[in-house]
């Protein structure tokens, strides 16, 4: 499969921004002199945070003038049917500490629907995207998700443990632990594209932000899968999300579901 022409163009767009914020986050990983601030929300934010989002809004500026941009640091510009979503760092945590697992997260939403995903992970060597109806890709070639249709049998990514207590779904992922074949830590985006790639079955995130979760919602459901809310409901700003390969989304909101989102929650 490929991209509809118009995508095509964005697409060759959407490279060009990651390699841009490539070169950024690459060269302030694991410095020394990382200058590192505390956002209200006790979350942390580097100068590679800053600079990332600030090149690739220049970069839209130029090559997409009407295009709104909505990004983690600097908010929301612009109007209009399309608009880019931007996660500088996903997993700054993880950056700060010199671990591989960030990413830089960028999303086309045209008319309201998801149309384009790109996450760059360069310190991980790996690249996913996927355009809509153009299918899902890791490094250039094609992924999909797993053919596990038991719970007993998946693979659960999860974030921050206390995380789901925090966020009223602490009964709900203890439930969802002990009906798993397994589990592990995968945080961020990671978790979810390790769905879209078939190496997990199912991701939980209690609280999330649209930045974090729009360029992931292209890969998994061009992989074959499924992102919702707790709710079941396909959106990018419901607060939380819910991602699997499909087979076992039901069964998996069947013990999460009846929570409630938190819009307007920022990740790190």
């Amino acid at each position: 499969m490929s991209p509809s022409p118009d995508l095509a163009a964005d697409l060759e767009l959407a490279v060009a921004l990651a390699d841009a914020a490539d070169a950024i986050t690459t060269a302030r990983f694991r410095a020394r002199d990382l200058a590192v601030q505390t956002k209200p929300d006790r979350t942390p934010v580097t100068e590679a945070d800053h600079a990332v989002e600030e090149t690739v809004r220049a970069m839209l500026a130029r090559a997409r003038p009407d295009d709104g941009v909505v990004g983690e640091e600097f908010g929301a510009t612009g109007s209009g049917d399309r608009r880019w979503i931007v996660d500088p760092i996903d997993g700054t945590k993880s950056f700060l500490r010199g671990a591989p697992p960030w990413a830089t997260l960028l999303a086309l939403e045209v008319e309201g629907d998801l149309v384009l995903g790109m996450v760059s992970a360069p310190a991980l060597g790996r690249r996913w995207w996927a355009t809509r109806g153009g299918g899902a890709f890791a490094n250039g070639e094609p992924i999909g998700v797993s053919g596990v249709t038991a719970l007993e049998d998946a693979l659960l990514c999860h974030a921050d443990c206390l995380s789901y207590e925090f966020f009223d779904a602490g009964p709900e992922f203890a439930a969802l632990t002990q009906r798993v074949w397994d589990r592990r830590g995968f945080g961020d985006f990671w978790g979810h594209v390790l769905v879209a790639e078939g190496v997990a079955d199912v991701m939980f995130e209690p609280v999330l932000a649209v930045w974090d979760v729009a360029a992931l919602v292209p890969i998994v459901e061009e992989a074959g899968g499924r992102v919702t809310d707790r709710a079941g409901v396909r959106r990018a700003d419901g607060g939380n999300a819910v991602t699997t390969n499909g087979h076992l989304h039901d069964a998996v909101l069947g013990i999460v579901g009846t929570g409630v989102a938190h819009p307007g929650a920022e990740g790190d």
